[in-house]
């Protein structure tokens, strides 16, 4: 499973944001412990994330895929790494366990983005349809390139196909009805 969405879908509730399908996530992932820092229990992290500056104190998050609980005591920026300590741990040995775990937070905890932004999670899943409301596929990936994000579509006839995810193809995102309308390129 990609570390960077998973859930149980057991823990889900009815209130879950989202695209609302079945195996939405639970948790995203928001980085990497690498190692130990010096002996007072601090970490060398890797944001994954687009808001590393919402990892601060008071900060709850779920250390590797045990999704043990942890409370950030700390945050002190080392380019491109943050150092962390966190309020459980107090000397390297307590925390070393935690090298190159994935840290991840609740989406009920992300921040909600302005009008016509989506977190990937709330999309990967939906269906597409053209224009005429056809069903073109389900959105399986969501790749980010350089330019612009680009959309990886499971076709009905199996093939899979990429759309850049720019309005000119991307016409409409309907999070309630759980499908989004794509007007195909030519050349595909």
């Amino acid at each position: 499973m990609s570390p960077s969405i998973e859930c149980d879908v057991n823990k889900q509730d009815d209130n879950s944001e989202g695209s609302s399908v079945k195996d939405e996530p639970c948790f995203i992932c928001i980085g990497k412990i690498h190692r130990t820092h010096g002996v007072q229990g601090e970490v060398v992290f890797l944001p994954m994330t687009d808001f590393p500056e919402r990892i601060r104190r008071g900060k709850k998050v779920l250390i590797g895929e045990e999704h043990i609980p942890a409370v950030v005591k700390s945050v002190r920026e080392k380019p491109p790494f943050l150092l962390i300590r966190f309020d459980q741990y107090s000397d390297e040995t307590q925390i070393e366990w935690a090298k190159n775990k994935f840290v991840y937070v609740s989406i009920h905890d992300l921040p909600n983005l302005p009008d016509g932004e989506y977190y990937f999670h709330q999309l990967i899943g939906l269906d597409v349809v053209s224009p005429e409301n056809n069903h073109i596929g389900i959105l399986r990936d969501i790749l980010e390139t350089g330019a612009n994000d680009v959309y990886v579509i499971q076709c009905e006839n199996g093939k899979e196909e990429l759309v850049p995810a720019i309005p000119q193809f991307v016409q409409e995102i309907l999070i309630e009805e759980k499908k989004i309308v794509i007007k195909m390129p030519e050349w595909i």
